[in-house]
């Protein structure tokens, strides 16, 4: 894999976190947290995917 496809990859995960943790922010303020733990829960296991995603592409371009 080249270095410019690490850092699209990296550059799309970026897009996800992003995305996750304005969701989050939104679950947090409307209650939807407590409401609805097991969404949340599934929000917090795709944040910490894309950030050992993005570790690992980070890591291999580095390398």
């Amino acid at each position: 894999m080249t270095e410019n496809q690490h850092q699209q990859i990296i550059d799309e995960l970026q897009t996800v976190l992003d995305d996750t943790r304005a969701t989050m922010e939104r679950f947090e303020a409307t209650g939807m947290d407590e409401q609805m733990p097991e969404d949340y829960d599934k929000l917090l296991k795709i944040l910490d995917d894309a950030v050992k995603q993005q570790r690992e592409h980070t890591l291999a371009m580095l390398g």
